[in-house]
């Protein structure tokens, strides 16, 4: 079945050579807006501002929160239903926006959450919050590794391949299972993250 489906992948892209310039890698005028963002995360960590850090701990990691278990329970099993055409034109639209938004979203959960840790001091072992920090950490670590150092490789990998004159869609339904699959993982352990983060909350 898998066989199969990428060859009709690749028929679709012989068939429509045209349409892979299309594929744009990252979206240009996003950029603007994922520079403001960075800035001011930077900001808010040389100003150690406590709500700035909260903002944007909280406001990254709901969105990387949604997204992956976005991708991993709905838009996942969705895929797999569509037909092939409706599927290689929802991922060249698709894909170069997560290229903008996964990224910022990680390094902005990371970064302003151990700033934040810092500040209200949960780092040291003398705080009573200290082994649910350090678990939050083990896991939103792991969740990282995973979103940057395999999702978005094989979301780029993804668009490089659909920009070529003749795609091979082997790969690309390869890589595309990949990204899907990995997604999948790092939703349930956002789970696990969400129960972490609420009982911080209450105490």
């Amino acid at each position: 079945m898998a066989e199969m489906r990428a060859e009709a992948v690749l028929e679709v892209a012989r068939t429509a050579p045209g349409a892979a310039p299309r594929v744009q890698i990252v979206p240009v005028r996003g950029l603007p807006v994922v520079a403001a963002v960075l800035a001011g995360l930077v900001w808010a960590i040389a100003a150690n501002q406590l709500w700035a850090l909260d903002f944007y701990h909280v406001v990254a990691g709901a969105i990387w929160t949604v997204l992956d278990l976005f991708l991993g329970f709905v838009l996942g099993p969705t895929l797999a239903r569509l037909s092939v055409p409706a599927r290689a034109e929802f991922t060249a639209r698709f894909m170069p926006k997560m290229v903008l938004i996964m990224p910022p979203a990680v390094v902005c959960t990371l970064a302003a959450g151990w700033q934040l840790a810092i500040h209200l001091g949960n780092v040291y072992a003398t705080s009573p919050n200290h082994g649910w920090v350090v678990a939050s950490t083990v896991v939103v670590a792991v969740m990282a590794l995973i979103a940057l150092g395999v999702l978005e490789p094989a979301n780029i990998a993804v668009l490089f391949e659909m920009r070529k004159p003749r795609p091979n869609g082997e790969v690309i339904a390869r890589l595309m299972r990949r990204f899907i699959f990995t997604a999948g993982i790092t939703g349930a352990m956002q789970v696990a993250t969400l129960v972490i983060m609420t009982h911080l909350a209450t105490l």
